[in-house]
């Protein structure tokens, strides 16, 4: 029998590696325990509220001992559906990751009082979840999108310590800068279509599917996801369909146009000199946020890094993909690598 020549043997010995580590890996990866699997990842955790206890849905995908990334949904009071895009993008790289429901949000409990909807109970619900997933300064790192960047900020601001690395995507750190920014943008449009908006604005007519639909065509597809609505992703629009209306108009306001509720007054920007862990500012081009401000964020904070989509919306994990995840995985690497 003849020998291989050595250098054959070599490459076949390395291929054979790289399959064994591929293979090691990824069992790694999915190495849950029992009480995981039989869940699917799933896990209810019970949050402590001034109202009682209630539970909220997260689910765990993947296990990476230096990389774990809990996801804030945006809304307020949408879900975990839309950010489901992450999946297959994260677990490429051996990521380990998290979806969240937040209280009030559909596959979470939906308590009535109104009182729970205050960003500073939201901040606490994250450490409670942080603390049951055992996440900490070693691997955890926050990515938050809309309403979840503020949710994310203000963690960051009081619990920066159990941090590793804070992800804020597509928005400012001013909502009266985000409500002029809107405002511009609405300026833009035909005056016809201006003024059929304002008419059903002024009877307060926020929920006329006219309006809705105008609202749709004309601005979403144009600034939160870049597609006709009839290519709008089915976990955008499920996201959507399961929005909890109440909580998120306490918070938002009842349009996008006309911003208001609990979050008027809001504003981090003289904090952000605060923000010692690495940062990655995320701009769109055609945001409803202006990315100029988000650029301006990622150099107010200590450790900032600032990426621009230039074909992206407010949703630009989904109209924006071959800018914005290779971005953030950069961020994390990068993140990951320093801290070794």
């Amino acid at each position: 029998m003849k020998r291989l020549p050595s250098f054959l043997f070599v490459l076949l010995l390395g291929l054979y590696s790289c399959n064994s580590e591929k293979t090691k890996s990824s069992a790694n990866y999915f190495n849950y325990s029992a009480t995981d699997l039989e869940n699917a990842g799933v896990r209810m955790i019970p949050i402590q509220t001034p109202k009682g206890t209630f539970k909220v849905w997260t689910k765990k995908i993947g296990n990476n001992p230096r990389i774990k990334i809990l996801l804030l949904h945006g809304g307020p009071a949408l879900t975990h559906e839309y950010m489901e895009c992450f999946e297959p993008f994260f677990m490429r790289e051996g990521f380990e990751i998290y979806q969240y429901d937040q209280l009030g949000s559909y596959y979470s409990d939906q308590p009535t009082d109104s009182s729970l909807w205050t960003l500073e109970r939201f901040v606490e619900e994250v450490e409670q979840v942080r603390q049951a997933l055992g996440l900490d300064s070693t691997n955890f790192y926050l990515l938050g999108n809309s309403w979840g960047g503020i949710l994310g900020m203000e963690y960051a601001l009081k619990y920066q310590q159990h941090m590793k690395g804070l992800i804020v995507s597509n928005m400012t750190a001013d909502y009266a800068k985000y409500g002029a920014y809107n405002k511009k943008l609405r300026s833009e449009m035909r005056q016809s279509l201006v003024d059929s908006l304002e008419s059903f604005e002024k009877r307060n007519d926020f929920m006329n599917p006219v309006y809705q639909q105008l609202v749709f065509d004309e601005y979403y597809c144009q600034h939160i996801l870049r597609k006709p609505a009839s290519e709008w992703p089915e976990p955008v629009l499920r996201s959507f369909k399961h929005i909890n209306q109440p909580v998120y108009e306490i918070l938002q306001g009842p349009s996008e146009f006309v911003p208001g509720g609990r979050l008027v007054g809001w504003e981090c920007w003289s904090r952000l000199k605060n923000l010692l862990v690495p940062t990655l500012m995320i701009g769109s081009r055609y945001d409803t946020m202006n990315p100029a401000e988000m650029e301006e964020m990622s150099k107010l904070v200590q450790n900032g890094t600032y990426l621009y989509c230039p074909t992206g919306g407010h949703l630009s994990m989904w109209d924006a993909q071959q800018e914005y995840y290779p971005g953030i995985v950069d961020f994390i690497r990068q993140t990951d690598a320093n801290a070794r």
